[in-house]
C-alpha cells in the first residue's frame, strides 16, 4: 500500500507520535509519504530522510502570553477552518496526481475524501486523536457537548478514528479525554484503541543530568517556560539539560554555568537523558505522557530509583491541566 501520513504542526508531539507508526507501516512493507508543515514535517523528515513527502497547507497559531488562552482560540477559529479548506483542496490536488491507498491524518480536519470524488480502489482515510472528549475552562464547560459534536462531525469524515490509547476505560492513558462518558452512534463503529504510540525505547545507556527538562508547544508560552526554568536554575549546584523543542534551529549547545542548552536532540540521547535524570520537567501534553509511559517512567513499581516527573500544563490549556492533575494523584495513591 501506499500510505500519507500527515501530522497537525501544533507542537511537536503530533509528529513524534507519528514515528513509530511510519516505522510500522515501513517494516510491512508498504511505502510512505510524508506530509505536513512547519516544525512537525521537519521532525519527521529528519527521522526518515529518505521518504518523499509533500507541503501541505501551513498553520502557524499563537498563544497568548497570559493565563488564559480562550480568546486566543476563539480568534484562531477562522485560521483553522480556512486551513482545513486548503488542506483539503492540497490533498486532492495530490490525489489526482498519484493514487494513494491510505491517508492517516493526525488531527489534520482537511484530509478526508469526500464520497463524490472517491478514487477506484478506494482511499482509505484514518483519523488520530486521543480527544474524543474537547476539555474547555472554567466557564466555558457548558459548551463542552457542543465542541464534542462539531468534533465529531469532522472525524466522522474519515472511515476510522484511531484512539493512541489503551481500549481499558479504566487502565488507560489518556482517561476521560480518550474515552469519554458518551459517544456518538455514528461514530462508535469507527473508533478503535490502537495502543499509545512513542518513538522513545528504554535503553541501559543513560546520561548524568541531574535535571532534564524538555520544552514544547505553541509560542510565546514555549518561550516563557524557557525562561522560568533558566530563572529557577540559574544558581543551581545541579547538572541541567534543557531541550528547547525548536527543531528547525543548529542543534548547537550553550553553557550557562550548570545549565546545559540545546535546540534539541536524538531519540537515542533524549531516552538516554530521561532515564538518568532525578528530576524531569515537561509539559502534561498526551504525546509526552506517553513517551514517560514506553520509559516505564510513570510506573510506581520503581519506586526507590523512580525520577520526581514535574509536569506543569501550558496556561489555559484545559487538557494539560487534566493529565497534570490525573498523573500528580496517581502517583500520589500509589507511593
Amino acid at each position: 500500500m501506499k500510505i500519507l501520513v500527515a501530522p497537525l504542526n501544533w507542537g511537536l508531539g503530533h509528529a513524534s507520535r507519528c514515528v513509530p507508526l511510519v516505522h510500522r507501516f515501513l517494516a510491512e512493507g508498504h511505502e510512505v509519504i510524508l506530509g505536513g508543515d512547519g516544525e512537525s514535517l521537519t521532525l519527521l523528515r529528519k527521522h526518515f530522510p529518505k521518504l518523499r513527502y509533500v507541503y501541505l497547507a501551513p498553520l502557524n497559531l499563537r498563544y497568548s502570553r497570559g493565563k488564559r488562552q480562550v480568546w486566543a482560540m476563539l480568534r484562531a477559529i477562522p485560521q483553522l477552518i480556512g486551513w482545513a479548506i486548503k488542506d483539503h483542496a492540497i490533498l486532492k490536488s495530490v490525489l489526482r496526481e498519484e493514487h494513494i491507498d491510505q491517508i492517516v491524518s493526525d488531527n489534520r480536519f482537511g484530509l478526508y475524501v469526500n464520497r463524490r470524488s472517491q478514487t477506484e480502489p478506494p482511499v482509505e482515510t484514518v483519523y488520530i486523536t486521543h480527544q474524543l472528549h474537547i476539555m474547555l475552562p472554567k466557564g466555558w464547560k457548558w459548551l463542552e457537548p457542543l465542541a464534542a459534536r462539531l468534533h465529531a462531525r469532522i472525524y466522522t469524515r474519515y472511515n476510522k478514528v484511531w484512539v493512541p490509547d489503551f481500549a481499558d476505560p479504566v487502565a488507560n492513558l489518556s482517561g476521560e479525554l480518550g474515552h469519554p462518558v458518551s459517544l456518538f452512534p455514528s461514530s462508535l463503529s469507527k473508533i478503535e484503541y490502537i495502543g499509545p504510540l512513542s518513538r522513545l525505547t528504554p535503553t541501559d545507556k543513560i546520561a548524568d543530568y541531574e535535571v532534564v527538562a524538555v520544552l514544547s508547544g505553541l509560542e510565546p508560552q514555549r518561550t516563557l517556560f524557557e525562561k522560568e526554568l533558566l530563572a529557577r536554575y540559574q544558581d543551581t549546584a545541579q547538572s541541567v539539560l534543557i531541550v528547547q523543542g525548536l527543531i528547525n534551529r543548529p542543534n548547537t549547545r550553550i553553557k550557562r554555568g550548570k545549565i546545559t542548552i540545546v535546540p534539541h536532540v536524538d531519540d537515542a540521547e533524549l531516552t538516554a537523558a530521561l532515564m538518568g535524570a532525578k528530576h524531569i520537567i515537561a509539559r502534561s501534553g498526551y504525546s509526552t505522557i506517553m513517551d514517560l509511559n514506553a520509559l516505564g517512567l510513570l510506573s510506581p513499581k520503581v519506586r526507590d530509583t523512580h525520577p520526581l516527573i514535574e509536569l506543569i500544563p501550558t496556561p489555559g490549556q484545559p487538557e494539560q491541566e487534566y493529565l497534570a492533575a490525573r498523573f500528580l494523584e496517581k502517583n500520589a495513591e500509589k507511593c
